[in-house]
């Protein structure tokens, strides 16, 4: 624990850097906050394989303060995303308008060639984009789940590796993938089924504290998401199999409560059953 307390302590000045600085570009920010991410999985590990994944006062131990860190960095991360994407927006928009005004400028002007215009220069960067007089641009092919949000290049082939481990037994490697991924895409739309995926093969591994953790995590990504029923009956199992059978109960009972047409439910009263819940 003393170890882990320092190593917390590490990631605060890191933290407040990353506030003070002021990096030239949000590709800087955003790598940042994966350097962040990957300390604070390690971090993590560090606290939850003593079994202590439960114990304490809010906010009075290390890994009450790292789940507080963590929540700061999602913040960030969201906010990061949400203004790289404003600004690009302007950027394309303000090219967009100039370009177009370039145009209409050759057309008055005498001896002016439109067809020798060339491009316009991208605002806020050396790129550069063709001149699109005020029409709308085609948006552009990228990599997406089919039923969510657009995904980062290489994301969907890394989870989709991560997954196939899993299926073929593999739970050391899956184990390994899911956590790689967890830290390479932290704002991903597929953060709750990876830390599903690593519950289970973390299950696999018989390592029930840092399983009950990752569930956790996968429930508390989108706690009213299509997984959450199964994030909550694998952290039900594993608190079981810690001992802490009162909060084993509460959990395994709130799928029902929650998810009332959950096919899960049945599952969750025979795993009560077997706890000897009242």
């Amino acid at each position: 624990m003393r170890r882990a307390a320092l190593l917390l302590a590490a990631v605060w000045p890191g933290l407040a850097w990353g506030q003070a600085a002021d990096p030239q570009t949000l590709a800087d920010i955003r790598t940042q906050i994966a350097s962040l991410s990957q300390q604070i999985e390690g971090l993590r590990g560090e606290l939850t394989t003593s079994g202590q994944l439960t114990q304490g006062v809010a906010g009075n131990t290390p890994l009450e303060r790292l789940n507080a860190i963590e929540s700061e960095l999602q913040r960030l991360t969201s906010r990061t995303e949400e203004l790289e994407f404003r600004i690009n927006r302007i950027a394309t928009d303000g090219t967009n308008r100039l370009g177009d005004l370039e145009f209409r400028v050759c057309e008055i002007e005498e001896g002016c060639d439109v067809s020798q215009l060339g491009t316009t220069p991208t605002l806020g960067g050396t790129e550069s984009t063709t001149v699109v007089p005020a029409t709308p641009e085609a948006p552009a092919p990228s990599t997406s789940t089919g039923n969510g949000p657009d995904l980062a290049v290489n994301e969907q082939a890394d989870f989709e590796r991560a997954e196939g481990a899993l299926a073929s037994s593999d739970f050391r490697g899956a184990a390994d993938l899911f956590t790689s991924f967890v830290a390479a895409y932290p704002g991903s739309p597929l953060m709750a089924r990876a830390q599903l995926g690593r519950g289970a093969a973390l299950d696999g591994l018989g390592d029930p504290s840092n399983a009950a953790r990752a569930y956790l995590d996968s429930f508390s990504t989108d706690p009213d998401g299509e997984f959450a029923a199964d994030a909550l009956l694998g952290l039900g199992k594993n608190l079981g199999q810690l001992g802490q059978v009162p909060d084993a109960c509460v959990t395994l009972a709130e799928i029902g409560t929650r998810f009332p047409g959950s096919p899960l439910i049945a599952d969750a009263q025979r795993e009560m059953q077997s706890l000897r819940c009242q």
